[in-house]
């Protein structure tokens, strides 16, 4: 019997049955805007697309890939940010 036991995925991300949180919430809000709009297919339907969509959009990469991207993608009003640089001006900032 061993006297020290080393973890084999303390990396892992927490999961929400099968997803990670990043998932889950692609999922259950349209699912959610489904139920509340009375249309519970469509909003399974859509959940289901945004699921795959985003999936192969992170492609095994990390949640902050998805943020980086939406940065420097997305206007700075997005993220709710008033002294964000506008989007032609952020490559010469970084």
């Amino acid at each position: 019997m061993d006297r020290y036991a080393i973890p084999k995925h303390l990396d892992d991300p927490e999961l929400i049955g099968f997803w990670t949180l990043d998932e889950f919430l692609v999922m259950v809000i349209p699912f959610i805007w489904g139920v509340l709009a009375q249309h519970i297919v469509i909003g399974l339907i859509v959940s289901t697309a945004a699921w795959f969509g985003y999936r192969k959009l992170r492609a095994g990469r990390s949640m902050s890939w998805i943020l980086h991207f939406g940065y420097w993608h997305l206007p700075g009003e997005f993220f709710g940010l008033k002294a964000f640089p506008p989007s032609h001006l952020r490559v010469l900032a970084g």
